[in-house]
């Protein structure tokens, strides 16, 4: 029996095992059938949301595990699969399409043709390709889903996406793709700060695409070109992301219901991998009357008149004394009355968790209820999503309500009235900073990447401000002044910054429209329509 139990758990490890191959980065190249690079061609790893596009010379670089399937697009070309073996470079190699589908898009008027009938490019995608990724941001859904488009995400949460489609055509000005909702331009304006925008500290809001609910999304058609784009303008001349959203059934009441959990953490591999052999200071900068050119700050701390090695605590760096467990230093918690090595010298080496351990594991989840009918004169649909991102930074999350209404009524034959109503609320919390504006700047990654004390332990950081609840940091001004000097010379405690001087931001935004359409014969209909947001 025991030899039973063991072999079936020995089984499940296994299992576990192998149901979790390890992702490492994929390099790769996208040619023709004569051997020539395909450019912008859209490289997504099958059932995932992880994508990439190719460029001008055919190369991609995707993060991937073996045996995962690569699913390669690109316009006039046939889909290609390609099932990842155990090396690091793949090569695809594309065919072209003897006979192109008619696939049917939408316009910039909102007219319904054949692909290739139109005298420009346009690209569509199915609603449900971009709703079952279960992301919260409708342009992060659309990473490489279409050839062409580039998809550039901001890592914070909540943050930016810029949609810039056949690449950059302006230096210095906006190269994003103009957004249509059922042929009305909506505002994808960034709100950023204003300091955050030109590279210094400040917080990254998010843009007003965030703003569609990816659910309510029936198909989206990519325009690129300005033949394309004509009827909106010189706003479109980055092209279109034309988005027609779900209508009501006839004859029907549906419901459909989606959700979705994301989990997540931090790629340790793009951290800085800390220096594990010397410790804070700069070199033998610390001279006193007993010791000259030393290496630590020299004062009595225990009082029996000789001087004590104490961590030059006013340092940001780690060029100091090579680490020696048997050498006894004051660091900055024996200034602190609430730690337990207040008083009391330390052996001099690394601290034991360095800042990859002040990260947590992020969590997502998407719930969606749409509720859709009608009959012969008119359809509904009215539908509410909640979304909840809680952040990879301690105390971070951004939570949306999303509220969707929409109606058509056919007063007669000929006359058709409709209208949709679209509500979106935002709350962020303890959203990242970002950019450097200084030592006291909320964006942390500054010190963490560049400016740190490799004997510091970042979890002795989170107890002391968990004791106290007060702004205790590594960083002391003068810790031979108990008054003050204990308080910091330029960095902040991670976790006081974290839980007691975090960022607060709302937006609520609506966007609605009305029309009146009337057919006068059956090749000739008008439209008169409105809109709000």
């Amino acid at each position: 029996m025991r030899q039973t139990i063991a072999l079936f758990w020995g089984l499940i490890l296994l299992c576990s095992i192998t149901a979790f191959p390890q992702s490492r980065s994929i390099t790769g190249k996208v040619t023709d059938e004569t051997g020539q690079p395909v450019d912008g061609a859209s490289v997504l790893v099958k059932g995932t949301t992880r994508g990439a596009v190719s460029n001008a010379t055919g190369l991609f670089t995707i993060i991937a595990a073996q045996g995962e399937v690569l699913v390669i697009t690109a316009t006039n070309y046939a889909a290609t699969e390609v099932k990842l073996g155990a090396g690091n470079t793949v090569a695809v190699k594309l065919l072209r399409k003897d006979n192109v589908i008619d696939e049917v898009v939408v316009t910039a008027m909102g007219i319904k043709r054949t692909r290739n009938s139109l005298p420009y490019a346009a690209q569509t995608i199915a609603g449900d390709e971009i709703s079952k990724t279960r992301t919260s941001n409708i342009t992060a859904g659309l990473s490489g889903k279409a050839s062409g488009i580039e998809i550039r995400q901001n890592n914070s949460i909540g943050g930016s996406t810029n949609v810039v489609i056949r690449g950059n055509k302006s230096l210095v000005g906006n190269n994003q793709a103009l957004f249509v909702i059922d042929g009305i331009p909506i505002d994808n304006s960034n709100t950023n700060t204003s300091q955050q925008r030109v590279g210094k500290g400040g917080y990254d809001y998010g843009n007003a695409a965030a703003d569609i609910n990816p659910d309510d999304i029936e198909s989206v058609n990519i325009l690129k070109g300005a033949a394309a784009s004509a009827l909106y303008g010189s706003r479109a001349s980055n092209g279109v992301v034309l988005l027609t959203t779900k209508k009501g059934r006839k004859g029907s009441l549906g419901v459909t219901v989606n959700a979705g959990l994301t989990l997540g953490s931090i790629e340790k591999s793009t951290f800085p991998k800390y220096q594990k052999s010397y410790g804070a200071g700069y070199g033998t900068y610390y001279d006193t009357a007993t010791v000259p050119k030393g290496w630590f700050f020299n004062m009595d701390v225990n009082g029996d008149g000789t001087p004590d090695r104490v961590t030059p605590t006013t340092e940001d760096a780690s060029w100091g004394y090579k680490f020696d467990p048997s050498l006894q230093v004051y660091q900055w918690d024996a200034f602190d009355p609430s730690s337990p090595y207040y008083g009391k010298s330390r052996p001099w080496v690394a601290g034991a968790n360095d800042p990859t351990t002040f990260f947590e594991k992020p969590l997502a989840y998407n719930t969606s209820i749409f509720v859709d009918g009608g009959g012969d004169k008119g359809t509904f649909k009215i539908g509410y999503t909640r979304v909840e991102d809680k952040g990879v930074m301690p105390n971070s999350s951004v939570k949306k309500d999303l509220f969707n209404f929409g109606a058509t009524h056919n007063i007669t034959d000929q006359l058709t009235v409709g209208g949709a109503v679209n509500f979106s609320k935002i709350n962020g919390l303890g959203r990242y900073g970002s950019g450097y504006s200084g030592p006291h700047t909320a964006n942390m990654m500054t010190n963490f990447r560049q400016w740190w004390q490799t004997n510091v332990d970042v979890k002795e950081q989170k107890e002391a401000y968990l004791r106290t609840r007060k702004n205790v940091t590594w960083n002391l001004s003068d810790p031979s002044d108990p008054v003050g000097g204990i308080v910091p010379a330029y960095w902040n405690n991670p976790y006081w910054i974290r839980y007691e001087n975090y960022e607060n931001d709302s937006r609520s935004r609506y966007f609605a429209n009305a029309y009146v359409s009337y057919k006068i014969t059956s090749w000739l209909d008008v439209m008169g329509r409105v809109s709000l947001d």
